[in-house]
């Protein structure tokens, strides 16, 4: 095994939306700073993704100036304040099977989406209520102290750049497009792994003394084969059946794994990692 390093850092600000590449980034037990912090749910609390509405793959995301700032091409662009509001509806969501209370982080944001999305119900970005933590329904799988925003499992995806090009590889041998990694939005992409070797590991330790777990698989979904630059799917499902056929869920041999469900332990106040930190591999205790 070579050193492992960070070889980039994303950021979702809204799940489902474009992420943001950053080199240099806060780091929470909940996950990367605003990481998935909104979601946009349907009138009756169900939070919406690409697997409804693929156009969600087109929309821009970017934090500035205290702000988080939304648009598409042709379709302009909202803002709203990275800080949530206190004085919004509080109401009932669910992220799968977990329960939480959230608020809405801008009517106009809200109207903007659905406008752009030609969604056929009204949508609502929101955000936790603040005071309130989403609940936990897996605590086998990732502790019961672990919380996250709007993640769909764990606070952190974490993926090697060798098992894309792996994947790209068998892909091309098939006479099939390769893809980026866009499809597959981890949070964290470490370089120094041999292809799907980050399936083996358990932990990784921080220089700054924190320890990145590395839970089990991540089973992939319909949204690989979303094109991220035109928000279609590929009529042939790639690269879902060819991802399958070289590194399936245990025990699922028709369901593709990419990435492991992660979450950290000991972070440091006002913790930040960046782009070129080396990780180390540990035993689990």
């Amino acid at each position: 095994m070579s050193e492992i390093h960070i070889e980039q850092l994303y950021i979702y600000p809204v799940k489902s939306l474009r992420g943001i590449a950053v080199n240099n980034w806060p780091v929470t037990p909940q996950g990367l700073l605003y990481d998935r912090q909104w979601m946009l749910v349907m009138p009756n609390g169900r939070f919406v993704s690409q697997r409804q509405l693929p156009q969600m793959a087109l929309i821009d995301t970017a934090l500035e100036d205290g702000s988080l700032l939304l648009s598409r091409d042709g379709h302009g662009q909202v803002s709203l304040p990275l800080s949530p509001s206190a004085e919004g509806l509080v109401r009932p969501a669910a992220v799968w099977d977990d329960n939480c209370i959230v608020t809405e982080a801008s009517a106009e944001a809200s109207a903007w989406l659905t406008q752009v999305l030609q969604a056929p119900r009204p949508l609502t970005l929101v955000q936790l209520a603040p005071g309130h933590q989403r609940l936990q329904s897996q605590p086998e799988r990732f502790g019961a102290d672990t919380h996250t925003q709007f993640a769909d499992a764990a606070p952190f995806l974490v993926a090697a750049s060798s098992s894309l090009a792996a994947l790209n590889q068998t892909l091309q041998q098939r006479q099939l497009a390769a893809v980026d990694m866009r499809r597959f939005r981890p949070n964290i992409v470490l370089s120094g792994l041999q292809p799907f070797e980050e399936h083996q590991l358990s932990q990784l330790r921080h220089g700054d003394g924190s320890r990145l777990w590395l839970r089990d698989h991540c089973e992939r979904c319909i949204i690989t084969t979303i094109d991220p630059d035109t928000a279609v799917k590929d009529p042939r499902r790639e690269p879902y059946p060819t991802l399958a056929s070289i590194n399936a869920m245990p025990g699922k041999p028709r369901a593709a794994a990419f990435g492991v469900n992660a979450t950290v332990e000991g972070l440091a106040a006002e913790c930040r990692w960046q782009a070129g930190d080396a990780l180390k591999p540990l035993t689990a205790d």
